[in-house]
């Protein structure tokens, strides 16, 4: 039987700050504070890249469910309390209730009703549940546009399977009456709960695609989160409350390759990028370390078995490049003309970060062997990095959309407007980011590092001609880069293709401190303009300086607060010894934390705190995003080193 599948809906990218979720990578169900889905245009069941299902709703005959909880256990386990007063004998105190139980694991959406009865007499009435199927692609959802294909449903007694092309959901419903028609596909259970006690019914949605590209990991995590959690606490309340949140989310959005089930890396955020991205993956593991080895390890090989082969300018793909993201089909942006391929390698930054990785895991204790079996990709990735990279051959890392359908800007502020002059112009490419060089400045001498003390000699790079490069390239940062505005000196946020320092002050400088490309007045002297009025707003860095003329507090990189982007710059203080500001630094993001009830998003409006007193959400932010919540472990880190350092 085929079911009525399109929604009415915006053409435009749909708010997440009001709904609820609960995830397993790569699956992710999201639902309003009822329970219900299908009242907002991001409600759905989810897995791996298509919303298999856009409507699910709860009904019991003879009463309204009047909704008064919503508890989130962990990142995937959600319990819904509703009253049932129209079940209730007129007595004052409300006597019966549903309870919704809804765990998500990969792959599988299982909910549990229990009809709690504390009258004295025997309680009867019929649950029901509507089911809508959708299989829409989740570029279309993010693009509001309606989406899917032909479904068949076919039900055998208490089963439902649903078909779409590749994708399948299989609804097994127990002692319920499964039932099609235009409007869903319905289960209806006949429920009696004695007096004083419960009744549960129990539904379970599997859900498989035969086209999708990651998968869930097969064994536990690392672990040992009460430990942490524990320490958290004890150096500030907040933080444990954070970490307890964070760690749980980092947990749930573990991901592997299939056929590598032993390497996990994790998952960008929900809801849009439960996929390998090269930068948000690395940088991910890399503020997690201290609590995994295991995972950065894990991410470096599965990047290093994707690492560019070929120069291929469709997929931007070049020898030696560490890609940007993995999708199973392309995904084209709309309105923008840009059409990204499924491996996509249009990324600046992901070659470098991945030998930073590399040897902050090797220095935190990733096994020898482990290390030295990534050498040749390390040799690979230097290659790309101290030649391909640098397009025009001025001495810096740059990048330029050769294809004209990709990203017009490569780095971490991915968006068309990021780079942009003190008077709002936008830069025009090739664009060289300043903390492209720091991250390759910084790579180039910790590569040199490793092939020195593996007495590494066969990959073609020698450690002195590494640390020669770096010094060459710190002169010229130095040479190129710095300018002074009516704001103070700092470094400019990038080249722009006529060598002209983009005259911004911007949250990308705080990435330059602890790469060692600063000396460390200088250091200290972007640190004290990061924590200034036009760059700090309470709850982190902002992206973009107030005193620019494009500064607006929601645009997406240019005035919002990115959470790990603020633990990036205090990450590099905590090496540079600023131990202070990086505490700094942290008390805004736990502030910022505990305003979104500790599960940080992907960012927030920049708005300053004395103004608004809470964070003010960016209400089409992902959440939980990975390197949100390893900020927490970063944030560890600095209060731990700020503990130490008091004492002393």
């Amino acid at each position: 039987m085929t079911v009525e599948t399109t929604a009415a809906v915006s053409a435009q990218q749909p708010f997440l700050h009001d709904a609820l979720i609960a995830l397993r990578a790569p699956t992710q169900v999201w639902s309003a504070r009822t329970g219900d889905l299908g009242t907002a245009p991001i409600h759905g069941v989810y897995h791996g890249d298509v919303r298999h299902v856009r409507l699910l709703e709860c009904a019991c005959e003879g009463s309204e469910i009047e909704w008064i909880s919503a508890a989130e256990e962990g990142a995937s386990d959600l319990l819904f309390v509703g009253l049932l007063r129209g079940l209730d004998g007129g007595q004052p105190d409300p006597r019966v209730r549903l309870e919704r139980s809804r765990r998500v694991g990969p792959g599988a959406l299982t909910e549990t009703w229990m009809l709690r009865n504390g009258r004295d007499v025997d309680v009867t009435t019929e649950l029901r549940l509507r089911l809508v199927p959708d299989f829409a692609s989740m570029h279309d959802v993010k693009a509001g546009q309606p989406g899917g294909g032909d479904v068949d449903v076919r039900v055998e007694g208490e089963t439902a399977v649903i078909v779409s092309g590749p994708q399948r959901s299989v609804l097994r419903a127990p002692e319920a009456e499964i039932a099609v028609d235009a409007d869903g596909i319905h289960a209806r259970w006949t429920v009696t709960a004695p007096a004083r006690s419960a009744r549960t019914v129990t539904f379970a949605l599997a859900l498989h695609d035969d086209e999708i590209v990651v998968a869930a990991p097969t064994g536990p995590s690392a672990g040992g989160h009460d430990e942490a959690i524990a320490e958290g606490r004890a150096l500030e309340p907040r933080l444990g409350a954070w970490l307890r949140r964070a760690l749980s989310d980092l947990d749930a959005l573990r991901l592997v390759i299939p056929g590598h089930p032993a390497d996990e890396f994790y998952a960008a955020g929900a809801p849009w990028f439960f996929t390998l991205f090269g930068r948000d993956s690395l940088w991910s593991a890399r503020l997690a370390l201290p609590r995994d080895v295991g995972i950065a390890a894990s991410t470096l090989r599965v990047l290093a078995r994707l690492q560019g082969s070929i120069d291929d300018v469709d997929t931007a793909q070049e020898p030696g490049k560490i890609l940007h993201e993995l999708r199973a089909t392309a995904l084209e942006i709309p309105g923008e003309g840009v059409v990204l391929p499924p491996l996509y390698y249009g990324s600046v930054d992901s070659t470098p970060l991945w030998i930073c990785l590399l040897a902050d895991a090797w220095r935190a204790g990733m096994p020898e062997q482990e290390v030295r079996d990534l050498l040749p990709a390390l040799h690979r990735a230097l290659e790309w990095m101290l030649v391909s990279g640098d397009s025009d051959g001025d001495g810096f890392l740059d990048y330029i959309d050769r294809s004209g359908r990709g990203l017009t800007n490569q780095g971490w502020k991915d968006s068309g407007d990021s780079i942009q002059w003190r008077d709002g112009r936008l830069a025009e490419g090739p664009i060289a980011l300043c903390e492209v060089q720091g991250y390759a400045y910084e790579a180039a001498v910790a590569a040199a590092d490793i092939l020195e003390a593996l007495d590494d000699h066969d990959g073609g790079h020698v450690p002195g001609d590494l640390r020669e490069w770096a010094a060459a390239l710190r002169d010229r940062f130095r040479r190129a880069y710095w300018v002074s505005t009516p704001e103070g000196r700092y470094p400019a946020v990038a080249l722009d293709r006529d060598k002209r320092p983009v005259d911004t002050l911007t949250s990308n400088v705080g990435h330059l401190i602890g790469t060692g490309i600063l000396d460390p007045d200088e250091e200290a002297h972007v640190a004290r303009l990061l924590l200034g009025a036009t760059m700090s707003s309470g709850f982190g860095i902002r992206t973009l300086s107030t005193d620019a003329a494009g500064y607006w507090p929601l645009s997406y990189h240019g005035g919002s607060v990115w959470t790990h982007d603020t633990a990036i710059a205090a990450h590099g203080m905590l090496r540079a010894g600023l131990v202070e500001a990086a505490g700094s630094v942290v008390g805004a993001l736990l502030d910022a934390a505990e305003g979104f009830d500790y599960r940080v998003p992907e960012l927030h409006a920049g708005d300053p705190k004395a103004q608004t007193g809470a964070p003010v959400p960016y209400p089409a932010a992902c959440r939980p995003q990975a390197w949100s919540a390893a900020a927490s472990v970063t944030a560890l880190a600095v209060l731990r080193a700020e503990a130490l350092r008091l004492r002393a």
